[in-house]
């Protein structure tokens, strides 16, 4: 081990030695010389060969040189540390390597370079992340860290299948239906209150998507591990949603398009009013207000406001969340499906 972890070390301390010999080539000399002996040693272990205890020994003396002339006794002691020392350090590199391969197979096959929290992942695609609760322990972070690995395969040949949009049976508003013309069916799942949505659905609105496809819109309130919804009042939102559409085609994207598109009378988006001002109250009264304003009289309100809380609402959102979490295995939205493709995060027209 010691020269397994001589080499982890030489090889580190290369990147400083190599600007080091700019300036004095004796030292990059010495180097080399000790690092070839280093990789020597590592191919051999490799190949399950003997490796030679020369270099061992020379590491050792090199430690304990000072030691072994004012205190001899200490050396049996540290040489037994300097082992220890060695298995730790090619542990913790042979874990930091595995880490790496883990968050780059990822954030290639699910988008995010972190499997249980999406949110903690700086690379990938802009997304509203579908975090999970993370490890209490280090027990339980050890089974997620195998359980991540298993997820990540799992997720591979999903990079390579056809999505088909016709497999999965979410339940679903129409945008902008155009009778009479055929065209492709695309799914956009998305949150309300997530700014990420809000910015695809204006790209995607104002470069012709919603006439190009036939858009399924999926409404999605994120919740968090402990059950609380990410954005407030996403929840109520999509009640609301489900609940106008069954009253009028249309009528939901009306609601959806004032909050992703429109600002109250202080300047205000409403998204945002939603998101940090508004009570759940206040939520529900304002989007009811917006429907008087779509033509929809008290009576008909009223049918909404009964329907936005039934337990029928509830099992719709229910499915929604068991085909996006388990089934597509989603990890951050907006997420779509159209063209045989999965495509996660802001779109942007190609």
């Amino acid at each position: 081990m010691v020269c397994i972890a001589a080499f982890i070390i030489l090889a580190v301390i290369g990147i400083f030695v190599a600007v080091i010999s700019i300036f004095k080539p004796t030292v990059g000399k010495s180097y080399l010389k000790m690092f070839k002996k280093a990789w020597g040693c590592l191919w051999k272990k490799v190949r399950l060969q003997k490796c030679e205890t020369g270099f061992k020994d020379d590491v050792k003396n090199t430690l304990l040189s000072r030691v072994i002339v004012k205190h001899p006794k200490w050396v049996k002691p540290l040489s037994a540390v300097v082992e220890v020392l060695s298995v730790v350090i090619v542990v913790v590199a042979v874990w930091a390597i595995l880490t790496a391969i883990k968050s780059l197979l990822a954030l290639w096959a699910l988008g995010s370079c972190n499997v249980t929290t999406p949110s903690k992942c700086s690379l990938g695609a802009e997304i509203c992340s579908i975090d999970e609760d993370e490890p209490s322990n280090i027990f339980e972070a050890t089974g997620r860290w195998f359980t991540e690995w298993g997820e990540i395969f799992e997720a591979i040949p999903d990079k390579f299948r056809t999505y088909n949009t016709s497999d999965y049976d979410f339940n679903y508003i129409t945008a902008n239906d155009i009778a009479g013309v055929e065209r492709p069916v695309a799914i956009d799942i998305f949150d309300p209150g997530c700014i990420v949505c809000l910015e695809s659905y204006i790209n995607q609105k104002n470069s012709g998507f919603f006439d190009e496809y036939e858009v399924h819109l999926v409404p999605f309130a994120i919740q968090d591990a402990d059950g609380s919804y990410k954005f407030e009042n996403s929840d109520v939102v999509v009640r609301y949603m489900f609940a106008a559409e069954q009253l009028r085609s249309n009528l939901a994207i009306e609601i959806l398009d004032r909050i992703f598109t429109s600002k109250d009378s202080e300047g205000v988006p409403y998204q945002t009013r939603f998101n940090d001002y508004y009570t759940e109250d206040e939520a529900a009264s304002t989007v009811e207000g917006w429907l008087k304003e779509f033509g929809i009289d008290d009576g008909e309100i009223e049918e909404i406001r009964k329907v936005a809380n039934y337990e029928e609402t509830t099992t719709k959102m229910s499915e929604n969340r068991n085909i996006i979490e388990n089934t597509l295995k989603v990890r951050g939205i907006p997420t779509m499906i159209y063209d045989g493709k999965k495509h996660t995060g802001l779109w942007a027209k190609k």
